[in-house]
């Protein structure tokens, strides 16, 4: 068989069986990078399909390419009204937490492996950032769903960390070759890196979104033109001597914040290429590696993991986000837990190799079984840790199905598909739904048949009801098809009784016989709450008052308009 043969061959079996083995990270638990990893390392030299794969600048290319169209992806589905209460600490754990983390890992590795303090600090570097395909896939892939503040902070962290990584990287690469320059091109690059990286990525980002909302092209074009477009910022950002990852979120983040329908066709495609760049690049990370070589480093690089885990990554939080941000302890904790190491680590250990720096294949195994024992670790207990620490929300009824109409440019009209599970809905006729001004019930199917419904017509459950409806119609229909279950759940973690957030406190106060402290009489409960919080609450934040807790249940914007009273 010709190699272009044996190339199609091995690729769309390896691709084949990353997805079906995708089914084991449902049924046992095991983190889904880690499956793709060692899906790689059993086909490699050393594995059962024995492919000699050496080619480190191909990986290095190979890696570039598939961690732009992760970081387009993630940023293509990040909502610019988190950045009102993650953007701070989240740019801080990207800067100030990840020059923590590499020194505090640099000067572990530099006594267990015997190093020189710069061959430290390159150790620590490496694998300094958190990955955000392991993030994105961790978070969204395990059906996390945490509170606004914990989630927001990881996914801008993960998407904006890479600069400063890949800056101290370069560096210390550059020192250790004898090619650095002096302080003053030092500084230089650093602010290229990262001034070039955002005032690229967002003008070139708001430019596309604007292009990509006025053109009018075939549904199958918008996908690929955001991707081209998305590459061209990366390159020009990159050849200019700024951080390409950074640029190409950036823009993705001002796409993915454009109403408009192009996102309807550009979202479902570049959630299936992120998918396939996370599947190649762990695959080909994975051919990369030489298990035995590695072996010869496991018990130093194990020790260096766990410092990172259990000491680097918990402090560098610690320092970072709690003397400046009103974060619960709880949520530091799980923060720091979220350190998540993944392909950037791998990718940056190549660096050195490429630059024909001495000891090259230490960094490369190093930041390999760092990957594997997070992955492993952190990557396996999220969902554990996540309920242990109380930062996950219940979760919500959505449309079984949903879908744009093409009316419209912008604020498009769209289909919503809902069962009806909630049990209060049963012979209750359709006029009588609370349902949103601007949403309606196109069709109703009972039993396979389509019923024409008219307002006399009794819900039944099992019944399944095509909606059409705007985005902004979600919240109050999800809430109105929820099921017992699910309802059932939110009550246990909202409470029963609901206030609105513009009750005085002192009326609360009389009615509960509490004390209130001077100056909180006239106070709105959502100002109590803000106050309390910080000034930035999210849904799911709980004040424990008098033995009452006081849960966010419902916001408008930056205002608390629903209060949940919890009585343990």
């Amino acid at each position: 068989m010709d190699s272009i043969n044996t190339l199609f061959l091995l690729s769309g079996f390896l691709i084949a069986l990353s997805i079906l083995a995708s089914r084991l990270s449902t049924l046992v638990g095991v983190p889904l990078l880690l499956i793709f990893l060692g899906l790689g390392m059993l086909a490699g030299e050393e594995g059962v399909l024995g492919i000699q794969f050496d080619d480190y600048a191909l990986a290095f290319v190979i890696g570039h390419l598939a961690l732009a169209m992760i970081l387009l992806d993630g940023g293509l589905r990040t909502r610019l009204k988190t950045f009102r209460v993650g953007f701070k600490p989240a740019l801080s754990l990207a800067t100030l937490g990840v020059l923590l983390t590499s020194g505090l890992v640099g000067g572990i590795a530099m006594l267990v492996f015997d190093l020189t303090p710069l061959q430290g600090l390159l150790v620590g570097a490496i694998v300094g950032s958190t990955d955000a395909a392991a993030v994105f896939s961790m978070l969204g892939g395990r059906g996390i769903n945490l509170n606004e503040r914990v989630g927001a902070t990881l996914e801008i962290e993960s998407g904006t960390n890479d600069p400063m990584a890949i800056f101290l990287t370069l560096m210390l690469v550059e020192t250790l070759a004898g090619d650095i320059g002096g302080v003053w091109e030092t500084g230089l690059f650093f602010v290229q890196q990262f001034g070039l990286g955002i005032v690229i990525g967002i003008g070139a980002g708001w430019v596309a979104g604007r292009l990509l909302s006025w053109l009018d092209l075939e549904p199958g074009l918008y996908s690929l033109l955001a991707l081209a477009l998305g590459f061209c910022v990366f390159g020009v950002t990159s050849a200019l001597g700024g951080s390409g990852f950074l640029a190409i979120y950036l823009t993705g983040l001002m796409i993915g914040n454009r109403p408009g329908r192009h996102l309807n066709f550009i979202l479902p495609v570049h959630d299936g290429l992120a998918w396939l760049s996370q599947i190649g690049l762990f695959l080909v990370l994975g051919l990369l590696v030489t298990p035995s070589e590695m072996l010869e480093y496991a018990f130093p690089a194990t020790l260096v993991a766990l410092a990172l885990i259990f000491v680097a990554r918990p402090l560098a939080v610690l320092i970072s986000i709690k003397p400046f941000f009103r974060f619960r302890w709880r949520e530091v904790v799980f923060i720091a837990w979220v350190g998540l190491r993944g392909a950037v680590p791998i990718v940056l250990a190549i660096f050195p190799v490429i630059g024909g720096v001495e000891n090259a294949s230490l960094y490369f195994n190093v930041a390999f079984a760092v990957v594997l024992l997070s992955l492993l670790i952190q990557g396996g207990t999220l969902p554990w840790m996540a309920r242990r620490m109380r930062v996950l929300l219940p979760p919500m009824v959505t449309p079984n199905r949903r879908g744009p109409l093409g009316i419209q440019a912008e604020n498009d009209f769209e289909m919503f598909v809902y069962e009806v599970e909630n049990s209060d809905l049963e012979d209750v006729p359709i006029r009588l739904l609370r349902f949103p001004s601007g949403a309606l019930i196109a069709s109703l199917f009972r039993d396979g048949v389509m019923l024409h419904p008219k307002g006399s017509t009794q819900l039944r459950r099992g019944d399944v009801l095509c909606v059409i409806g705007r985005t902004d119609d979600l919240p109050a229909l999800n809430k109105l098809f929820n099921g017992d279950a699910r309802l059932r759940r939110e009550k246990a973690f909202f409470g029963t009784f609901t206030f609105s957030g513009e009750v005085l406190m002192g009326d609360i106060a009389d009615a509960y016989g509490l004390t209130l402290s001077p100056g909180e009489q006239d106070m709105t409960l959502a100002d109590f709450l803000s106050l309390r919080v910080g000034g930035h609450p999210v849904v799911g934040d709980d004040v424990d008052w008098h033995g009452i807790h006081w849960v966010v249940s419902e916001m408008e914007g930056n205002r608390v308009t629903q209060v949940g009273l919890r009585l343990y």
